[in-house]
């Protein structure tokens, strides 16, 4: 095998990636096409491929194919946070549904500061939504506009980077909800339906607030996967 080209091959995948070229939740070529796009042996292909898994940029289904994990998020890469990834086969396409200034009495106990952006989104394959999530920011600094704004490229990771705003430490809980029927007007779906619950709050190297999310995720299209100890 080439490591010179395997490891070009995964230099270049991982660009893309974290780019945002290759979205989380969408699947990657297959090995075949991988090969002949690259010019390198299925072989190849394949040991990039675990290379990046290794990495949790992606997830493989056997069978199914290879999807993005990575959200632009680096904390949740490098200290083994739970990563969710579509696993029915489609893109996922995100849909930012408002940004809006609130309040938030325990966020204000915690972090400080008397107002917050919430930001809520929903992503959705073909078929319907499979997730739906609210990030409340600090409403600092450039973040403050961000109403007015809007996100920058798009993509709350990109906003909260030109901030000056970087995750370093955080907690997340990982339970079910039943949808009430605000949420499962959001979803598509039946009122009292289960769905997973994730509850994060990322942090930067002073304890300030960086993010606290809720994600409502489609139990079919989601899953976790958690590591522990040195890498």
């Amino acid at each position: 095998m080439h490591f010179g080209k395997r490891d070009r091959l995964v230099a270049d995948l991982v660009q893309q990636i974290h780019s945002g070229a290759l979205g989380s939740g969408e699947q990657l070529p297959g090995e075949h096409d991988l090969a002949e796009r690259y010019q390198v042996s299925r072989g190849t292909v394949r040991s990039a491929l675990s290379e990046l898994q290794r990495r949790e940029l992606i997830a493989t289904q056997s069978g199914v194919g290879s999807f993005v994990t990575f959200d632009g998020v680096r904390l949740d890469q490098s200290a083994g946070w739970a990563t969710a990834f579509a696993s029915s086969g489609f893109a996922v396409r995100t849909e930012v549904l408002s940004i809006e200034r609130v309040t938030d009495e325990d966020l204000a106990r915690r972090f400080g500061g008397t107002a917050f952006i919430a930001v809520r989104r929903r992503r959705r394959d073909r078929e319907r939504p499979v997730s739906y999530e609210v990030s409340c920011l600090p409403a600092a600094g450039s973040l403050a506009d961000l109403p007015e704004h809007g996100l920058r490229n798009d993509s709350l990771t990109a906003t909260l980077a030109a901030a000056g705003l970087r995750a370093e430490r955080g907690e997340q809980w990982i339970g079910t909800e039943a949808l009430t029927a605000e949420t499962a007007e959001v979803l598509e779906r039946r009122e009292g339906e289960l769905f997973l619950q994730a509850t994060r709050t990322s942090t930067d190297a002073r304890g300030g607030l960086v993010e606290h999310v809720i994600s409502l995720l489609d139990p079919a299209h989601f899953r976790f996967h958690l590591t522990f100890g040195a890498r």
